[in-house]
C-alpha cells in the first residue's frame, strides 16, 4: 500500500536509509541518521512536495520523495526525486509503483510551477538507470569526481 509519509514512520525510514548510508556510496552522506533528523526532513519536505511510503504487512518497506533541486530562486521550478527501497524488495516492481505515484502527485502540482523533474543516480546502480529509463529520463549530466 501507498500512502502519505507520517512522522512515525522516522525510524523505519532510518532503518532503510541508513543502511544505504553505512553499505553504498549513493546517498552521498556518511553519518546514519537519528529519528529526529528524519523527522525534521519529512516536515521540511512533506509541506510543499509529496513524499511517499510503500508499507506491507504494516511494515514499510520503501519510500520516495521529491525536494527541492538547489536554494537559488531560478530553480524554484525544479525538484529532485529519490527512492529507497529494503534490498529484500528490490525488483519486486515496488519502485516502479512509488515513482509512478510520485510524479502523478508532481504532475498535480504543475499548476503551482513544478516544471522540471530531475532523478539523480550515484553509478554503478543498474537498478535506478532502468528505473528511469522506464519513466523517460534522459540523462543530462554525468559529474565526474563529484561526491
Amino acid at each position: 500500500m501507498i500512502r502519505q509519509v507520517k512522522d512515525s514512520d522516522a525510524d523505519a525510514l532510518c532503518r532503510l536509509y541508513n543502511k544505504y548510508i553505512i553499505e553504498t556510496r549513493i546517498t552521498f552522506e556518511e553519518t546514519p541518521l537519528q529519528a529526529d533528523e528524519m523527522v525534521s526532513r519529512i516536515n521540511n519536505i512533506a509541506q510543499n512536495l509529496p513524499w511517499l511510503v510503500y508499507e506491507e504487512n504494516g511494515r514499510v518497506v520503501g519510500y520516495t520523495y521529491a525536494s527541492k533541486w538547489k536554494e537559488r530562486a531560478a530553480y524554484r521550478h525544479s525538484v529532485e526525486i529519490a527512492i529507497y527501497l529494503d534490498s529484500n524488495y528490490l525488483g519486486k516492481g515496488i519502485g516502479t509503483l512509488l515513482i509512478g505515484e510520485l510524479l502523478t502527485a508532481l504532475k498535480a502540482l504543475k499548476e503551482k510551477s513544478i516544471h522540471g523533474v530531475i532523478y539523480g543516480v550515484a553509478l554503478p546502480n543498474q537498478a535506478s538507470i532502468a528505473l528511469c529509463e522506464k519513466y523517460g529520463f534522459e540523462k543530462i549530466a554525468h559529474f565526474k569526481e563529484v561526491g
